[in-house]
């Protein structure tokens, strides 16, 4: 396995190197004309979404200071450098940027979201169901509002609840495997096998394949 391992890693490193110079070369062209505009957001917000592609996470916080210095509300900027702070565990950092956003876009969907699970992070669980709870009310029609929630219901073994998500999820997208299996995992969590594989079944009949679910049809044997 290991000889495999690097016979893999010897074919695709120049693809690797390729794509990391061709990011490096972008960096480059950018930096040369922000200098040339230095008050351009959109080249600083570029600049930035590159760093982060090279993996230079202080450099892109940086980055979008500089935009935001600029712009004070981009929300770009906001959700980009909070984004970040997360990938740095700079988690009270994350969640000052992600309620700044939510001051004035109250309902930015992917805001309410990050700072759902930076509060998860930092532990508090009751801030953490109050906020996915408002992603819920606030987009009553999203199937990912509810499977965020029953996700993290799931984690604090509530699973009735979980149960109730799982099935708003799965109403407004039936066909998406994921669900289907994570309602089916809480069922078998209950000990409710049969109620499992019906609706292993029903996904099924609608046409989800058979090959997504066939980990979870074996553990209902």
């Amino acid at each position: 396995m290991k000889k495999l391992i690097g016979v893999l890693l010897l074919a695709i490193a120049p693809l690797l190197l390729q794509a990391q110079t061709s990011w490096r070369d972008s960096l480059a062209v950018l930096n040369r004309q922000i200098k040339l505009s230095p008050r351009s957001t959109d080249l600083r917000l570029k600049k930035a979404a590159v760093n982060i592609e090279l993996g230079q996470w202080e450099y892109a916080i940086e980055e979008y200071g500089r935009v935001l210095d600029i712009d004070p509300k981009s929300p770009a900027a906001l959700y980009f450098r909070a984004y970040a702070h997360t990938h740095l565990r700079h988690l009270d950092l994350a969640r000052r940027d992600y309620e700044t956003l939510l001051s004035f876009l109250p309902r930015h969907f992917e805001a309410r979201l990050g700072l759902a699970m930076v509060k998860r992070q930092l532990g508090r669980q009751q801030d953490t169901m109050d906020e996915l709870n408002l992603l819920v009310q606030q987009h009553p029609d999203s199937a990912l509002a509810y499977a965020a929630r029953a996700g993290y219901e799931v984690e604090r073994e509530l699973y009735g609840p979980a149960l109730y998500d799982w099935d708003e999820a799965l109403r407004r997208q039936p066909m998406n495997a994921d669900f289907v299996v994570s309602k089916t995992d809480v069922l078998l969590r209950m000990k409710r096998n049969d109620e499992a594989w019906a609706t292993l079944q029903e996904a099924m009949s609608k046409g989800v394949p058979r090959a997504a679910l066939k980990e979870w049809i074996d553990k209902c044997k």
